[in-house]
């Protein structure tokens, strides 16, 4: 997984906290977006997880901090549930603008209901999926209820929750009292997934029946049997990602690319996407680009590094083919590598001096219980490995239409 820290303003101006998790390729089928629980943050180990189960299987996920909480601007105290799903939005729009609007939305706890609500407001968004989720908004009160007369008096309290100080105002009261969540399921089409756990002592389990009744089909449900409500073991959390994965596919009908294969040793294919292009042999695909320097992504090695490395693990491995006939102490090896061009008179027998030629240059370290002519011998058998004596024979290159 490769994770990308950003950053937007919602729609009161304030700079919002964001992570973007991409697949290893960097290329990513479709963008999920993930609403955290109440007084969380993006970096609550089960989002991280449950993150990390959907990039794996091409789906990069936007994970924020909301208003107040984590890296954001704000005042927490001066949030309530709908600047939450303002948030949502915002981080929406700025997937839409940077990247690719968000299909997917995930919800844990109140994020869930959050989930629901942005569901109805972003129309990219075609699949929700909560865990541990309220059937309405105003189930978190339970967490103050031994202060909601202060709040009604004087306006505010300040409450522990999870061992920090939070100061909650009438106005998160008022703004969770007056959200409908059966009613908004009653007006969305989208397919839903609730996870929740027969265990879950924050929000029974009552609370998924209710929100799978509300909903319309198709619609499903995973019960998360002996998890508890923040998903702490991590087997719990890498489930749900993996579940959602499988699960969203159906629904988000992402623009799959047929997959590359070749009756040849290897197949490269490049789109619109720049300069990333993929490459495959056999079973195994990596994927080359150039540096944000030459306008690229950076998704990959160059081709000129994908040389370098071609011609550094074939030295490589044949030291090891080598050492290992000779059942000679080599514990490591470490080769550094570099290609650049020079004149062509600065080289011996050279007829033409405006010419440049191609220079690589290895470095190898040698790691081992080894003499200095054990050293000698195993440097000269890396140059005779195959891939080295290729760029020391003349080549030639046919291009042909296929």
């Amino acid at each position: 997984m490769y994770s990308k820290k950003v950053s937007f303003k919602n729609k009161h101006g304030l700079q919002l906290s964001g992570k973007i998790d991409f697949p290893i390729d960097k290329k990513p089928l479709s963008y999920a977006l993930f609403a955290h629980f109440f007084t969380g943050n993006k970096n609550f180990t089960a989002v991280r997880n449950i993150s990390r189960s959907l990039t794996q299987n091409q789906i990069a996920v936007m994970r924020i901090d909301f208003t107040g909480l984590g890296k954001s601007e704000g005042d927490f105290e001066d949030t309530n549930f709908t600047t939450n799903i303002e948030d949502l939005v915002a981080a929406a729009e700025f997937l839409q603008t940077n990247f690719q609007a968000p299909k997917i939305i995930i919800g844990h706890s109140l994020g869930g209901a959050a989930a629901i609500f942005t569901a109805k407001e972003v129309s990219s968004i075609q699949a929700i999926a909560t865990i541990g989720a309220p059937a309405n908004p105003c189930h978190v009160s339970h967490l103050f209820s031994e202060h909601l007369e202060d709040i009604e008096i004087d306006g505010e309290a300040v409450i522990e929750i999870g061992g920090r100080p939070f100061t909650i105002k009438k106005q998160f009261l008022e703004d969770i009292n007056s959200k409908n969540l059966p009613e908004i399921l009653s007006e969305i089409r989208k397919p839903i997934l609730v996870f929740h756990s027969p265990q879950d002592k924050v929000v029974a389990v009552k609370n998924a029946r209710e929100i799978y009744a509300a909903a319309h089909h198709p619609k499903s449900f995973i019960s998360l049997d002996g998890a508890n409500h923040l998903l702490t073991n991590k087997d719990d959390s890498y489930y749900v990602g993996k579940v959602i994965s499988s699960w969203a596919n159906r629904y988000i009908n992402p623009d799959i690319t047929k997959e590359l294969s070749t009756d040849k040793s290897v197949v490269v294919r490049i789109g619109t996407e720049k300069y990333t292009t993929e490459i495959v042999a056999r079973n195994h695909t990596i994927v080359a680009d150039e540096p944000k320097k030459f306008d690229g992504k950076d998704a990959g090695m160059s081709p000129y590094e994908l040389l370098l490395s071609s011609l550094g693990s074939c030295t490589a491995i044949t030291i090891r083919m080598f050492a290992d006939a000779k059942k000679w102490d080599l514990k490591e090896v470490l080769i550094h590598l570099e290609h650049f061009k020079q004149h062509a008179n600065d080289a011996e027998n050279c007829m033409d001096g405006n010419a440049k030629i191609d220079r690589f240059v290895k470095e190898i370290v040698l790691k081992g219980d080894l003499t200095l002519e054990q050293k000698k011998t195993l440097l000269q058998a890396g140059n005779q490995s195959p891939v080295h004596k290729t760029l020391e024979n003349t080549i030639t290159i046919e291009s042909l239409l296929r």
